[in-house]
């Protein structure tokens, strides 16, 4: 796998430029933007023509990620040549009123299944529900395909998120590559680091994602009492209070983000689903626990990887863990390049979801606040 990198910054432009060192015949450009950016169709042509073979995939963000760094109001492109892999792409418009679980089918749809490795999706993070997209995926892939991804974002703004996909940027939209062959290899891991307060309630009115009441009582109303003086601030400071949802008998609770209140029909509506009759409670943060879960999801995904070492690793967090981290979001990161390696090239974004299993024996699943990784490898062909 060869892999090469740029970076675009308003006073600098591209670097290393678009013209040097480069391999025109690289297949795949990931590209990660903040949200005006990734609608700039100067940029989108300047790197068009810099790698005219590759398939452009890209998301608006609540942050960059390139090597160590997390930078703002920056673009990155990161170029790539499988030596012994086959890619196919598909993408996927959102209607209005589109339901998240049949866009996810045709999605999976549109892939081939012959030889179908592993799925890395990208979608819209607001007009989609990420739990229904993985449920469509899921129902029209074969058994035994990985699925990650994650959900594009605006900041801290939730006005609107677009995604690159070929030669356009736009919202409403998901894309996803498949990946192909024997070659190729996957580790992923994803953790929170989140603590939960206040007591268990249990959902009592909900329709997909958007929650109605708990205890019988309006959700909103139960929310911003806890929340106290940050409830002005809705729905940005939910982000730093997250709901933790109980499912059967896990051990970890399924985080869900704040996305929209709707006062008139005392509503909330998160990035994934919120199912009635489960118990729910809130979350805040701990510093030390969100950094150490980030290396925590780093040693799950190596572990799953091994006996290969990653090539390439996208890392994508939830735009939450940036607001709370702030000076000190590059722990996280540093701490994943610590477990991962060096030599790796690693790339990602913030995001308002994230797409893994929880686990590499586990059905993939959206998640909210977490750091979720993916790292990419090929072997010889002798392996």
């Amino acid at each position: 796998m060869i892999v090469e990198q740029h970076k675009w910054k308003r006073n600098d432009g591209w670097i290393p430029d678009l013209k040097t060192g480069r391999r025109p015949d690289a297949q795949l450009l990931i590209i990660f933007g903040a949200p005006h950016l990734t609608r700039e169709e100067r940029l989108i042509a300047e790197l068009k023509e810099a790698y005219p073979e590759a398939v452009l995939c890209g998301a608006s963000t609540a942050g960059e990620i390139l090597g160590a760094q997390v930078d703002d109001d920056t673009m990155t492109a990161t170029a790539i040549r499988c030596e012994r892999t086959r890619l196919q792409f598909a993408g996927e418009a959102l209607g209005n009123d589109e339901d998240s679980v049949r866009a996810g089918a045709r999605l999976a749809e549109r892939l081939g299944k012959q030889d179908l490795k592993h799925v890395f999706v990208l979608s819209d993070g607001l007009h989609v529900n990420g739990s229904g997209l993985v449920r469509g995926l899921l129902s029209g892939l074969p058994e035994g395909v990985s699925i990650t991804g994650g959900l594009a974002a605006d900041g801290d703004r939730f006005e609107d998120t677009s995604i690159i996909f070929k030669d356009t940027g736009k919202s409403r939209l998901i894309t996803a590559i498949g990946f192909y062959g024997s070659s190729f290899h996957v580790g992923y891991g994803s953790f929170g680091g989140w603590d939960p307060f206040g007591p268990e309630r249990l959902v009592t009115r909900s329709i997909g994602n958007v929650l109605y009441e708990m205890d019988g009582k309006s959700a909103l109303a139960l929310y911003k009492r806890y929340l106290a003086e940050h409830a002005v601030a809705l729905p940005a400071s939910g982000l730093l209070f997250p709901l933790g949802l109980r499912i059967g008998d896990s051990d970890t609770p399924l985080v869900r983000t704040l996305l929209a209140v709707d006062e008139t029909n005392q509503s909330m509506t998160f990035a994934g689903d919120i199912p009635e009759g489960v118990y729910a409670r809130l979350m805040k943060a701990n510093f030390d626990r969100l950094i150490d879960g980030a290396a925590h999801a780093a040693r799950v995904c190596k572990s799953a990887l091994e006996p290969f070492l990653p090539e390439l690793v996208v890392m994508i967090s939830c735009v939450g863990r940036k607001l709370i981290l702030q000076q000190r979001v590059e722990e996280e990161v540093e701490g994943v390049r610590e477990i991962l390696g060096q030599e790796a090239v690693y790339t990602g974004f913030y995001s308002y979801g994230e797409i893994a299993p929880a686990r590499f024996d586990s059905q993939c699943e959206l998640h909210n606040q977490t750091m979720t990784i993916t790292a990419f490898a090929e072997d010889d062909g002798h392996a």
